[in-house]
Protein backbone atom coordinates (compact mmCIF):
# COMPACT_ATOMS: atom_id res chain seq x y z
CA UNK A 1 0.00 0.00 0.00
CA UNK A 2 1.28 3.35 -1.01
CA UNK A 3 2.59 4.77 2.59
CA UNK A 4 1.20 8.68 1.30
CA UNK A 5 -1.96 8.24 0.57
CA UNK A 6 -2.94 5.63 3.31
CA UNK A 7 -5.74 6.90 5.67
CA UNK A 8 -7.20 5.23 8.42
CA UNK A 9 -10.31 4.93 10.93
CA UNK A 10 -11.28 5.16 14.10
CA UNK A 11 -14.90 5.21 14.19
CA UNK A 12 -16.32 4.27 18.08
CA UNK A 13 -20.02 4.73 18.98
CA UNK A 14 -20.64 6.79 22.34
CA UNK A 15 -23.21 4.21 23.20
CA UNK A 16 -20.99 3.26 26.43
CA UNK A 17 -17.51 3.21 27.64
CA UNK A 18 -14.68 1.59 25.67
CA UNK A 19 -13.70 -1.58 26.68
CA UNK A 20 -10.68 -3.32 26.30
CA UNK A 21 -11.08 -5.19 23.05
CA UNK A 22 -12.20 -1.35 21.85
CA UNK A 23 -8.89 -0.29 22.84
CA UNK A 24 -6.65 -2.71 21.03
CA UNK A 25 -8.36 -2.63 18.17
CA UNK A 26 -8.17 1.07 18.53
CA UNK A 27 -4.24 0.72 19.24
CA UNK A 28 -3.91 -1.31 15.85
CA UNK A 29 -5.48 0.83 13.75
CA UNK A 30 -3.77 3.54 15.01
CA UNK A 31 -0.37 1.59 14.51
CA UNK A 32 -0.97 0.61 11.10
CA UNK A 33 -1.66 3.90 10.45
CA UNK A 34 1.95 4.79 11.70
CA UNK A 35 3.60 1.89 10.04
CA UNK A 36 1.92 3.40 6.55
CA UNK A 37 2.90 7.24 7.31
CA UNK A 38 -0.51 7.77 6.96
CA UNK A 39 -3.30 10.22 8.00
CA UNK A 40 -5.64 8.61 11.27
CA UNK A 41 -9.56 9.79 10.88
CA UNK A 42 -11.89 10.27 14.07
CA UNK A 43 -15.69 9.44 13.37
CA UNK A 44 -18.09 9.48 15.89
CA UNK A 45 -20.58 6.69 15.00
CA UNK A 46 -23.92 8.15 16.87
CA UNK A 47 -26.83 8.04 14.88
CA UNK A 48 -28.22 5.52 17.67
CA UNK A 49 -29.89 8.27 19.30
CA UNK A 50 -31.61 6.62 22.17
CA UNK A 51 -28.79 5.02 23.54
CA UNK A 52 -26.07 7.42 23.10
CA UNK A 53 -25.07 10.08 25.18
CA UNK A 54 -22.94 13.18 25.68
CA UNK A 55 -21.10 11.67 28.77
CA UNK A 56 -20.03 8.49 26.77
CA UNK A 57 -18.52 11.29 24.03
CA UNK A 58 -16.52 13.19 26.34
CA UNK A 59 -15.39 9.76 27.31
CA UNK A 60 -14.29 8.63 24.42
CA UNK A 61 -11.96 11.90 23.41
CA UNK A 62 -9.98 10.85 27.27
CA UNK A 63 -9.62 7.02 26.91
CA UNK A 64 -8.54 7.49 23.22
CA UNK A 65 -6.32 9.79 24.25
CA UNK A 66 -5.09 7.58 27.25
CA UNK A 67 -4.40 4.62 25.28
CA UNK A 68 -2.25 6.57 23.31
CA UNK A 69 -4.35 7.11 19.95
CA UNK A 70 -3.87 10.25 18.05
CA UNK A 71 -5.50 11.35 14.79
CA UNK A 72 -5.06 13.67 12.15
CA UNK A 73 -8.96 14.88 11.75
CA UNK A 74 -11.78 14.93 13.99
CA UNK A 75 -14.86 16.84 15.23
CA UNK A 76 -12.48 17.95 17.67
CA UNK A 77 -9.97 19.06 15.17
CA UNK A 78 -11.50 19.41 11.87
CA UNK A 79 -10.47 18.32 8.55
CA UNK A 80 -11.27 18.20 4.51
CA UNK A 81 -14.14 15.63 5.13
CA UNK A 82 -16.16 16.99 7.89
CA UNK A 83 -18.70 16.54 9.43
CA UNK A 84 -17.04 13.82 11.66
CA UNK A 85 -20.10 13.39 13.73
CA UNK A 86 -22.68 10.71 12.06
CA UNK A 87 -25.55 12.42 13.24
CA UNK A 88 -24.66 15.70 10.92
CA UNK A 89 -24.28 13.41 7.67
CA UNK A 90 -27.94 12.38 6.81
CA UNK A 91 -27.78 14.22 3.64
CA UNK A 92 -25.28 12.16 2.37
CA UNK A 93 -26.99 9.02 3.20
CA UNK A 94 -29.89 10.09 1.86
CA UNK A 95 -28.21 10.48 -1.35
CA UNK A 96 -27.19 6.80 -1.36
CA UNK A 97 -30.62 5.58 -0.83
CA UNK A 98 -31.64 7.65 -3.83
CA UNK A 99 -29.19 5.86 -5.84
CA UNK A 100 -29.97 2.38 -4.46
CA UNK A 101 -33.69 3.19 -4.81
CA UNK A 102 -32.91 4.49 -8.97
CA UNK A 103 -30.98 1.28 -9.38
CA UNK A 104 -33.71 -1.26 -7.81
CA UNK A 105 -31.20 -2.71 -5.43
CA UNK A 106 -33.50 -2.40 -2.62
CA UNK A 107 -36.90 -2.24 -1.86
CA UNK A 108 -39.70 -1.68 0.95
CA UNK A 109 -40.17 -4.24 3.95
CA UNK A 110 -42.99 -4.23 6.48
CA UNK A 111 -41.30 -6.65 8.92
CA UNK A 112 -40.09 -6.24 11.96
CA UNK A 113 -36.76 -7.93 13.83
CA UNK A 114 -39.64 -10.04 15.68
CA UNK A 115 -41.51 -10.96 12.74
CA UNK A 116 -38.90 -12.28 11.01
CA UNK A 117 -38.02 -13.90 14.26
CA UNK A 118 -40.61 -15.39 14.28
CA UNK A 119 -41.11 -16.59 10.71
CA UNK A 120 -37.41 -18.53 11.05
CA UNK A 121 -38.97 -20.16 13.92
CA UNK A 122 -35.51 -20.23 16.18
CA UNK A 123 -34.14 -17.44 18.19
CA UNK A 124 -31.38 -15.44 16.77
CA UNK A 125 -27.89 -15.50 19.06
CA UNK A 126 -25.90 -12.10 18.56
CA UNK A 127 -25.50 -9.14 17.33
CA UNK A 128 -25.60 -9.80 13.55
CA UNK A 129 -28.80 -9.64 11.56
CA UNK A 130 -30.63 -13.04 10.86
CA UNK A 131 -30.96 -13.95 7.64
CA UNK A 132 -34.28 -12.69 6.09
CA UNK A 133 -36.94 -14.49 4.54
CA UNK A 134 -38.17 -12.72 2.22
CA UNK A 135 -41.57 -12.03 3.13
CA UNK A 136 -41.48 -8.38 1.16
CA UNK A 137 -39.14 -9.07 -1.37
CA UNK A 138 -40.80 -8.40 -5.11
CA UNK A 139 -41.55 -11.05 -7.23
CA UNK A 140 -41.30 -10.10 -10.72
CA UNK A 141 -43.76 -12.73 -12.03
CA UNK A 142 -46.49 -11.74 -9.20
CA UNK A 143 -48.70 -9.62 -7.79
CA UNK A 144 -47.51 -6.67 -6.10
CA UNK A 145 -46.93 -7.15 -2.02
CA UNK A 146 -49.99 -5.70 0.08
CA UNK A 147 -48.74 -2.72 2.25
CA UNK A 148 -49.88 -2.81 5.77
CA UNK A 149 -51.70 0.31 7.27
CA UNK A 150 -49.96 2.47 9.39
CA UNK A 151 -46.71 1.33 9.34
CA UNK A 152 -43.54 2.91 7.61
CA UNK A 153 -41.19 0.88 5.73
CA UNK A 154 -37.37 -0.41 6.20
CA UNK A 155 -35.49 -0.42 2.81
CA UNK A 156 -33.68 -3.74 2.91
CA UNK A 157 -31.03 -4.06 -0.06
CA UNK A 158 -31.77 -6.90 -2.08
CA UNK A 159 -28.59 -9.75 -1.47
CA UNK A 160 -28.30 -11.95 -5.08
CA UNK A 161 -28.98 -15.17 -4.41
CA UNK A 162 -25.73 -17.44 -4.82
CA UNK A 163 -23.48 -14.63 -5.38
CA UNK A 164 -19.89 -15.84 -3.46
CA UNK A 165 -18.61 -12.56 -2.19
CA UNK A 166 -14.80 -12.74 -1.47
CA UNK A 167 -12.19 -10.83 -0.15
CA UNK A 168 -8.73 -10.92 0.87
CA UNK A 169 -8.51 -9.76 4.71
CA UNK A 170 -4.55 -8.58 5.88
CA UNK A 171 -4.97 -10.04 8.90
CA UNK A 172 -7.30 -13.39 8.56
CA UNK A 173 -6.71 -14.04 4.65
CA UNK A 174 -8.73 -15.37 2.04
CA UNK A 175 -12.64 -14.98 3.10
CA UNK A 176 -15.40 -15.66 1.13
CA UNK A 177 -19.42 -15.42 2.05
CA UNK A 178 -22.67 -16.74 -0.02
CA UNK A 179 -25.41 -14.62 -0.30
CA UNK A 180 -29.02 -16.22 0.95
CA UNK A 181 -26.67 -18.49 3.08
CA UNK A 182 -24.60 -16.47 5.44
CA UNK A 183 -26.57 -13.36 4.84
CA UNK A 184 -29.66 -12.20 3.41
CA UNK A 185 -31.37 -9.26 2.02
CA UNK A 186 -30.32 -6.83 4.56
CA UNK A 187 -31.73 -3.39 5.87
CA UNK A 188 -29.87 0.09 4.97
CA UNK A 189 -32.20 2.34 5.85
CA UNK A 190 -34.91 2.27 9.29
CA UNK A 191 -38.56 3.02 9.47
CA UNK A 192 -37.59 5.29 12.04
CA UNK A 193 -35.59 7.74 9.30
CA UNK A 194 -32.17 6.46 10.45
CA UNK A 195 -29.90 4.67 7.61
CA UNK A 196 -28.13 1.62 9.11
CA UNK A 197 -24.55 0.95 10.48
CA UNK A 198 -24.29 -0.91 7.07
CA UNK A 199 -25.03 2.10 5.02
CA UNK A 200 -23.72 4.41 6.91
CA UNK A 201 -19.79 3.24 7.07
CA UNK A 202 -19.82 2.62 3.46
CA UNK A 203 -21.01 6.16 2.23
CA UNK A 204 -18.53 7.52 5.14
CA UNK A 205 -15.18 5.67 4.45
CA UNK A 206 -15.96 6.23 0.61
CA UNK A 207 -16.47 9.68 1.44
CA UNK A 208 -13.71 10.21 3.88
CA UNK A 209 -11.17 8.09 1.31
CA UNK A 210 -10.28 5.23 3.89
CA UNK A 211 -7.58 3.18 2.59
CA UNK A 212 -8.07 0.43 5.30
CA UNK A 213 -10.80 0.03 7.80
CA UNK A 214 -9.55 -2.14 11.16
CA UNK A 215 -12.05 -3.54 13.55
CA UNK A 216 -13.10 -7.14 14.89
CA UNK A 217 -13.62 -10.21 13.45
CA UNK A 218 -17.32 -10.19 14.35
CA UNK A 219 -17.80 -7.78 11.39
CA UNK A 220 -16.28 -9.85 8.73
CA UNK A 221 -20.18 -10.84 7.65
CA UNK A 222 -20.94 -6.84 7.69
CA UNK A 223 -17.79 -6.52 4.70
CA UNK A 224 -19.40 -9.16 2.05
CA UNK A 225 -22.77 -6.89 2.27
CA UNK A 226 -20.75 -4.00 2.24
CA UNK A 227 -18.72 -4.78 -0.50
CA UNK A 228 -22.19 -5.35 -2.36
CA UNK A 229 -23.07 -1.97 -1.57
CA UNK A 230 -19.62 -0.25 -2.89
CA UNK A 231 -20.05 -2.50 -5.81
CA UNK A 232 -24.13 -1.20 -5.93
CA UNK A 233 -22.84 2.39 -5.40
CA UNK A 234 -20.11 2.74 -7.81
CA UNK A 235 -17.20 3.20 -5.16
CA UNK A 236 -13.94 1.73 -4.64
CA UNK A 237 -13.79 -0.29 -1.39
CA UNK A 238 -11.09 -0.02 1.14
CA UNK A 239 -9.04 -3.04 2.68
CA UNK A 240 -9.98 -4.61 5.40
CA UNK A 241 -8.34 -5.97 8.67
CA UNK A 242 -9.85 -7.79 11.25
CA UNK A 243 -8.79 -8.11 14.71
CA UNK A 244 -9.47 -11.13 17.24
CA UNK A 245 -11.62 -10.47 19.71
CA UNK A 246 -11.33 -10.28 23.48
CA UNK A 247 -13.44 -12.46 25.39
CA UNK A 248 -14.72 -13.14 29.32
CA UNK A 249 -13.42 -15.92 30.84
CA UNK A 250 -16.42 -17.61 29.22
CA UNK A 251 -15.30 -16.94 26.24
CA UNK A 252 -18.36 -14.28 25.60
CA UNK A 253 -17.01 -11.35 23.35
CA UNK A 254 -16.56 -8.35 25.51
CA UNK A 255 -19.23 -5.49 25.28
CA UNK A 256 -19.77 -2.56 26.52
CA UNK A 257 -22.08 -3.98 29.52
CA UNK A 258 -18.91 -5.76 30.90
CA UNK A 259 -18.09 -2.59 33.49
CA UNK A 260 -15.25 -4.36 34.73
CA UNK A 261 -13.60 -4.92 31.08
CA UNK A 262 -13.96 -1.02 30.54
CA UNK A 263 -10.88 1.19 30.55
CA UNK A 264 -12.59 3.57 33.22
CA UNK A 265 -12.40 0.52 35.36
CA UNK A 266 -9.37 -0.54 34.74
CA UNK A 267 -7.34 3.10 35.14
CA UNK A 268 -8.67 3.32 38.40
CA UNK A 269 -6.90 -0.34 39.14
CA UNK A 270 -3.72 1.09 38.11
CA UNK A 271 -3.76 -0.59 34.55
CA UNK A 272 -1.56 1.21 32.41
CA UNK A 273 -1.90 1.52 28.68
CA UNK A 274 1.01 -0.57 28.01
CA UNK A 275 -0.74 -3.36 29.39
CA UNK A 276 -3.77 -2.85 27.75
CA UNK A 277 -2.14 -2.39 24.50
CA UNK A 278 0.25 -5.27 24.59
CA UNK A 279 -2.90 -7.94 25.71
CA UNK A 280 -1.57 -8.75 29.66
CA UNK A 281 -5.02 -8.03 30.77
CA UNK A 282 -6.88 -11.26 29.91
CA UNK A 283 -9.33 -11.43 32.75
CA UNK A 284 -12.10 -9.88 33.80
Amino acid sequence: MNPISYRGRLAPSPTGYLHVGHARTFWTACERARANGGTMILRIEDLDHSRCRPEFLSAIYEDLAWIGCTWQEGPDCGGPFAPYLQSQRQDFYRAALSRLQASGHVYPCYCSRQDVLRVLGAPHEGDDEPLYPGTCRPDPDGPPRPVPAGRKPHWRFRAPDGRTVSFVDAHLGSQAFVAGCDFGDFVVWRNDDVPSYQLAVVVDDAAMRITEVVRGEDLLVSTARQLLLYEALEGTPPQFYHCPLVRDEAGVRLAKRHAAANLRHLREQGRTPMQIRDGWVDSY
